[in-house]
């Protein structure tokens, strides 16, 4: 019996090693970069790295991603100049590309569609709101004033929950946290979080502890009335307290996921917004990718189209 028990776990670490041997050969798992709280308490990937980005069971998705010296995926360095035409590109994980390679992201087609009489610097970070975005133009505030136009990237149902910034460090210091830690350690175990293996025993642990569940469905266009009035008052304040360019600065959104009364006091306070949403709806192919919800290379396509006719309509040196 001791013997039967013995092979039984030298078997079952074998296989277990040569699963996670499988799992590195193939790069089945995800690799997230690691992120910090730079010195201007913003939330950014951690500079100077390189990686490849997994979506899917079976690798359906793979690319590779190049954090830049200011923690964003980019294929430039942010070096704005008087006499160079620049394109700030700010948002969230849609904008921050990991589901393209960063060479061939929604910045590079603006450029080649521009014939590359622009700089697009791509300001993208997964889970950034409006709050992070006027952040960061503040934060980097001599950068902002040499660059010739900023397009935010905004979803008016999921960016406007707050009215005030405030860092999240407790997010950054999961990366410190037992589960973290594992997850980056063993790629088997990544792989398997990935796929949702370990959904059933957070589901548990969240029911034991009473906490509520809340399924990721991404239901982002539409919201009660009293949420619509809270996010328009929430938006009045940010805007009091940051003062941007509005020459200069565009909302992108798609008008069909943004509640009419966010477009008509855009109208009234001066803002100008890019409603990309009917240039997608007109697309015979996808546009977003078949295990996700973030736009594929044709989405990509046509975004960069609607901005770049955005551009040349608004630049007089181009």
């Amino acid at each position: 019996m001791k013997l039967l028990f013995g092979k039984m776990i030298l078997y079952t670490v074998l296989i277990l090693v040569c699963l996670e041997l499988i799992t590195r050969a193939f790069h089945l798992y995800q690799q997230y970069p690691p992120y910090i709280m730079n010195d201007l308490d913003l939330e950014v990937n951690a500079p100077n790295q390189k990686g490849y980005y997994v979506t899917g069971n079976r690798r359906m998705n793979f690319v590779e991603y190049n954090i830049n010296e200011s923690g964003f995926n980019s294929y430039r360095e942010f070096i704005p100049t008087k006499n160079d035409v620049e394109i700030a590109l700010i948002g969230d994980s849609f904008i921050e590309g990991f589901h393209q390679n960063y060479y061939n992201s929604t910045g590079k087609k603006i450029e080649t569609l521009l014939k590359d009489k622009v700089k697009v610097f791509e300001y993208g970070y997964s889970g950034y709101d409006l709050a992070d975005q006027l952040h960061l133009i503040s934060a980097y505030k001599e950068q902002f004033e040499l660059i010739d136009h900023v397009i935010i990237y905004l979803k008016f149902y999921t960016d406007l929950e707050r009215d005030t910034y405030k860092p999240n460090h407790y997010r950054v210091n999961l990366q410190n946290s037992l589960s973290f830690r594992i997850k980056d350690k063993s790629k088997l175990v990544a792989y398997a979080a990935g796929i949702g293996i370990f959904d059933p025993v957070k589901d548990l642990k969240d029911k034991l502890l009473g906490r509520s569940h809340l399924e990721l469905e991404y239901i982002d266009d539409h919201a009660s009335e009293e949420d619509t009035s809270r996010y328009l008052e929430n938006f009045k304040t940010l805007m009091d307290t940051y003062n941007i360019d509005k020459n200069k600065t565009a909302f992108l959104l798609d008008s069909k996921k943004t509640s009419q009364l966010f477009l008509q006091l855009c109208d009234k306070m001066g803002y100008k917004y890019i409603d990309f949403g009917p240039a997608l709806d007109k697309s015979n192919k996808p546009t977003t990718l078949i295990y996700d919800q973030h736009w594929n290379n044709n989405g990509r396509k046509i975004l960069a189209k609607v901005i770049s006719d955005f551009i040349k309509e608004n630049a007089d040196n181009l």
